[in-house]
């Protein structure tokens, strides 16, 4: 019994399992490889919500972002509810359409400005806001990768190895001619 103890103990024993430990090597641990593709995606969703929280706006600012969003769902809807009062009241609907007939093309080309300024500000300020926040995190991360890839440059122990002479004859002749 002492010398299969022993074994065990050598195999299996002290929080120890050399055959788990063994398999390790050659193929993945399932348990731990999801443990880590779900801190991964933890990460990435925290970074996400960093970048566009509301945090660094004021409650003025969430209203009149709020107010902004308005015009575009009421315009929608307005137009749905246009279709339906032509269904439910053709005659009023009518009316109403023959008056906007009656309103001069240069109002509607001032109407037709204000829209697209207002539309095309709101996106041109949106689109702005959104390239400053990722310069800002590129900012942040470019130091880091520069670190990285330095101190993983600085592991080579002759420094980077020149691109090897190609094999092909055809290639050699036209890198040749390239470089006169």
């Amino acid at each position: 019994m002492g010398l299969i103890e022993r074994v065990l103990t050598l195999v299996f024993g002290a929080d120890r399992n050399v055959i788990a430990e063994t398999a390790e090597v050659f193929r993945v641990n399932a348990e731990a490889e999801a443990k880590r593709g779900a801190d991964l995606q933890g990460a990435a969703l925290r970074q996400f919500a960093a970048e566009f929280s509301c945090a660094r706006s004021g409650w003025f600012d969430r209203m009149i972002d709020g107010l902004n969003r308005i015009p575009r769902p009421a315009l929608a809807l307005g137009t749905l509810g246009l279709f339906v009062a032509a269904m439910v009241d053709p005659i009023w609907f009518g009316a109403r359409m023959t008056g906007l007939a009656l309103v001069p093309d240069p109002l509607w080309w001032l109407l037709g400005a204000i829209v697209s300024f207002y539309f095309g500000a709101r996106h041109q300020a949106k689109g702005q806001d959104f390239q400053r926040d990722i310069a800002r995190a590129l900012a942040a991360s470019v130091p880091q990768v520069i670190d990285s890839a330095q101190r993983i440059e600085a592991l080579r122990p002759d420094g980077p190895e020149p691109p090897a002479a190609p094999d092909n004859p055809a290639l050699a002749d036209w890198q040749a001619l390239a470089t006169k």
